[in-house]
């Protein structure tokens, strides 16, 4: 039952982003373009229904596309409020898009370095 309920979920989640996606595309038509506000929300999309997908397949969430929108999210943020935004404000939000591109960074060597492990205790037992 746990099953069924997780998977009509992320259905319900994946044709949620579709949706949105597809009202902010229709409304940037309407509006006869597309600005920067605009195209970094059409990313957080874009990252939100390729997180579903990966789901779909692998059954893994990968935490780095969650890192990747915060990113993305916080990058829009700063880039479009910044004209109104205090000092403060604008690094402490570059200072955590800092902070989570070190995590992707960390995340990368860690997973790197566990394959580089296994495939050496493969070759061991092998």
């Amino acid at each position: 039952m746990v099953e069924v309920f997780h998977i009509a979920a992320l259905f319900v989640i994946g044709a949620t982003v579709i949706w949105s996606g597809i009202v902010a595309y229709l409304e940037m038509i309407d509006h006869g373009h597309a600005t920067l506000k605009d195209i970094l929300l059409l990313f957080i999309y874009l990252e939100l229904g390729a997180m579903v997908g990966i789901y779909f397949k692998t059954r893994r969430l990968p935490v780095q596309f969650l890192i990747y929108i915060a990113i993305t999210a916080l990058t829009r943020m700063l880039t479009i409020d910044i004209k109104t935004m205090a000092n403060e404000t604008i690094l402490t939000l570059t200072g955590a898009i800092l902070m989570l591109t070190a995590a992707v960074l960390i995340l990368r060597y860690s997973r790197s370095r566990l394959k580089l492990e296994d495939e050496d205790l493969s070759r061991e037992t092998g």
